[in-house]
């Protein structure tokens, strides 16, 4: 007769038990589809066979100057190979990997290579100065604190050869010279446990110092395998690399595509002719972008496109709520997008606005702005809720109460380094704060309306920026907008539409052009939603491409209130 507990009492074993990574993908790539196109950049093509020879000798190289468990590898590159062959050829030796924003100037890069204790940077020639700049400041601020790390040039076929030599002149190893020095037979040895560090990666710090995101084995290994799932993507997909890898690891599609034994097109600069030419030329059959990007699509000249489309062509979007207009606009092109939302802290996008076959049957405009919603949690996220800032209830799915989104589960991060405060803040009750402002819709699916900063207030009532900006892109002269909170007497702030117009709208009569833009918002919104004030110009910018509201912000600040009318 079994006794009670008889049925738990089995305990874990060499057999039954191996801790989660996503290094297991790249070796089984190697035994499925060995000559297999892994990787395409420019004439460069390698299989999966010689990506995970590749890989295991930048970890046997790495290895051999000491690099593994508890260090850290920073890598500035665009999307190139070594990029991609550091996320598995850095963990595989036990270290972890840094991807660093390659639009970030020197002084915030001296920060993340001194904060990070980075052992060993790999540099892309054509920022080896930038490197070197960041190693300048970090010298003459900490002095006998700093220990040069072991750097590493990157060579690009399409740089200048000057370039490469300079950096080689300076004392770095070239890349492919390091690989060389590592055995492609190398027998790595996968983490014992699974909450060990595979990925470092620091927030955008718009407003305060960046804050090192740190992530384990097993988040990248559910993740990676719950992003292929959500967006239905098959094994052998062709995935272009739009979306910079040094942005949450590529969102984990840089482990995925190994999962799925798939192709990766490099894309060094993302234009639109590029983009076009990859889908005609080298079946690329999904992408991740930026709303920003898919912007540059549907805009783009028709001497930058090829349409239609030779397939249908999945687009992942995440980073900014992207506005219906633009959904609606990549859908008439041929695209079909998945609009997905997360963060850093949560290994990228974790939430989906899963389709619904019963919205195939909606008006294209219906279907948009239900699709511009972030929707419901990943796979491989356990909980998502929008809850009452002060009471942590959750807020009931009316559409219209305000709450904090929070997240919660395996796909979230460790915490940040050497940030105690901060962690004890971002995990305060149980969940992961987002510090982002939503609604629960009554199906469930959730739609933020802005950062919590910048709900605008007037006259008691909350505007959200991100509606009002919705609509503003609907206007036919808009190509990018921003609205953030400008003081105003009567109301304590109104609404303040900073606007940068397409290329072919005559900008000589701008006071013309305002009055235009206010007299669509009154058709099309309420009225204490309608900008008391716009301007025209280009929209200041992060490194991550993320708009600067913070700077808009302060500039609507300095042009004081907005006068009351004295009628």
């Amino acid at each position: 007769m079994a006794v009670d507990g008889d049925i738990d009492d089995l305990p874990k074993n060499a057999a039954n038990y191996t801790a989660l990574t996503p290094l297991w993908f790249l070796e089984r790539a190697a035994v499925v589809h060995p000559n297999r196109k892994s990787l395409i950049h420019g004439a460069r093509e390698y299989t999966w066979s010689q990506t995970y020879q590749r890989c295991r000798r930048l970890a046997s190289a790495l290895t051999r100057h000491s690099v593994g468990v508890g260090k850290t590898v920073a890598v500035i590159a665009p999307n190139v190979p070594a990029i991609y062959e550091a996320h598995f050829g850095v963990p595989m030796a036990g270290a972890v990997v840094n991807c660093v924003n390659i639009r970030l100037n020197a002084s915030t890069v001296a920060f993340l290579l001194y904060h990070s204790s980075a052992a060993v940077v790999m540099v892309d020639q054509e920022f080896f100065s930038l490197a070197e700049d960041a190693f300048k400041i970090i010298a003459d601020k900490h002095q006998s604190n700093f220990k040069r790390p072991l750097l590493i040039v990157i060579g690009d076929e399409s740089c200048s050869q000057r370039t490469l030599q300079y950096a080689l002149d300076k004392g770095a190893i070239e890349y492919e010279r390091f690989l060389e020095s590592g055995d492609p037979e190398f027998v790595w040895t996968p983490p014992k446990d699974e909450w060990q560090s595979i990925a470092l990666g620091y927030t955008s710090g718009t407003t305060s110092s960046p804050k090192g995101v740190v992530l384990h084995h097993r988040g990248a290994y559910l993740m990676s395998l719950s992003g292929a799932l959500i967006w239905g993507m098959n094994e052998g997909a062709v995935y272009l690399w739009t979306l910079p890898m040094f942005h949450c690891n590529g969102w984990c599609y840089t482990w995925t595509l190994a999962a799925l034994c798939g192709t990766n097109i490099c894309l060094r600069q993302v234009t639109a002719k590029g983009v076009y030419s990859a889908i005609a030329q080298l079946g690329v059959t999904h992408f991740c972008a930026a709303p920003v990007v898919l912007n540059t699509l549907v805009n783009a000249r028709p001497e930058e496109t090829i349409l239609p489309l030779p397939r249908l062509v999945h687009v992942n979007t995440a980073g900014a709520a992207p506005p219906p207009s633009i959904l609606r606009a990549m859908s008439e092109r041929g695209f079909r997008v998945t609009h997905t939302y997360g963060l850093s802290e949560t290994y990228g996008p974790s939430t989906v606005c899963a389709w619904k076959p019963e919205w195939d049957t909606l008006p294209p405009e219906t279907q948009a702005r239900l699709n511009a919603r972030q929707g419901v949690r990943y796979i491989g996220l356990e909980g998502l809720d929008v809850v009452d800032l002060k009471t942590m209830s959750p807020v009931p799915a009316d559409g219209t109460t305000l709450g904090e989104v929070v997240l919660r589960g395996n796909c979230v991060m460790k915490g940040y380094l050497k940030n105690p405060k901060a962690n004890e803040e971002a995990f305060a009750n149980g969940w992961y704060h987002s510090g982002d402002i939503g609604v629960k819709h009554p199906d469930g699916y959730i739609e933020i309306k802005d950062r919590a900063k910048d709900i605008i207030i007037s006259g008691g009532e909350n505007i959200s920026s991100l509606e009002v900006e919705s609509i503003l892109y609907r206007h036919p002269a808009v190509l990018e907008v921003s609205v953030v909170a400008r003081p105003d007497e009567q109301w304590g702030e109104t609404p303040c539409a900073f606007i940068t117009l397409k290329d072919n709208i005559d900008a000589s009569n701008e006071k013309r052009l305002a009055q235009d833009i206010m007299r669509f918002c009154r058709e099309k919104m309420p009225a204490y939603w309608v900008p008391k004030s716009v301007f025209f110009g280009p929209l200041p910018k992060t490194a991550t491409g993320k708009i600067q509201k913070h700077v808009l912000r302060a500039k609507a600040k300095e042009m004081g209130p907005v006068k009351k009318s004295r009628l």
